[in-house]
C-alpha cells in the first residue's frame, strides 16, 4: 500500500507537460496507475481523432508516474523505451483512459504495460514501456522566468 502522503505528493506534482495536455490522475497504487485525458481538437490529427503523440504523452506520464511510486525518495526515473500498438481511433470529445500495471519492477529497470481504452471500453492502444532508475548527480536546472 502506498503512503497516502506520497500519493498526494505525486498527484500534486504532475509535470507541467501533463497538465498542459489535460491529463488527470484518477488513481494510483504501487501496482496500478490510472489516468485519463479528454480528447480535444487540440489533441487531434488530420483525420479528426486523437493524435498518436497525445496517446504517447498520456502513456509516458502514466508509466513514469507508476515507476516513480516504486522508487526510493532519492531516486528518479526516465523512459528508455516505449513500444506502442495503435488498435482503434479515439474520437474528439471522447476520453482516453490509461491503466499502467507492472510487468517487472527491478532495482535498475521497471517494465510497465499500459492499456488505453476509449469511452466505450474498447482498447485503443497498448504500450510496453521500460523505465530506468537513476539518481541525479547534478541538481536539475531551474527554469528562467
Amino acid at each position: 500500500m502506498i503512503d497516502p502522503a506520497r500519493l498526494r505528493e505525486i498527484s500534486d506534482n504532475q509535470p507541467e507537460f501533463a497538465r498542459h495536455l489535460g491529463i488527470r490522475l484518477v488513481s494510483a497504487e504501487q501496482n496500478r496507475v490510472e489516468m485519463e485525458l479528454p480528447v480535444t481538437m487540440a489533441l487531434s490529427n488530420r483525420n479528426g481523432v486523437m493524435h498518436g503523440g497525445a496517446i504517447l504523452g498520456l502513456t509516458d506520464n502514466a508509466g513514469g508516474t507508476a515507476a516513480s511510486i516504486n522508487l526510493a525518495p532519492d531516486e528518479n526515473t526516465v523512459t528508455i523505451e516505449s513500444k506502442v500498438n495503435f488498435l482503434r481511433p479515439i474520437r474528439i470529445d471522447d476520453v482516453a483512459r490509461a491503466v499502467a500495471v507492472p510487468v517487472h519492477i527491478g532495482s535498475t529497470t521497471q517494465i510497465w504495460e499500459i492499456t488505453v481504452t476509449r469511452g466505450d471500453g474498447k482498447v485503443a492502444a497498448r504500450v510496453t514501456q521500460t523505465q530506468m532508475t537513476l539518481a541525479w548527480k547534478d541538481p536539475a536546472p531551474v527554469p528562467a522566468g
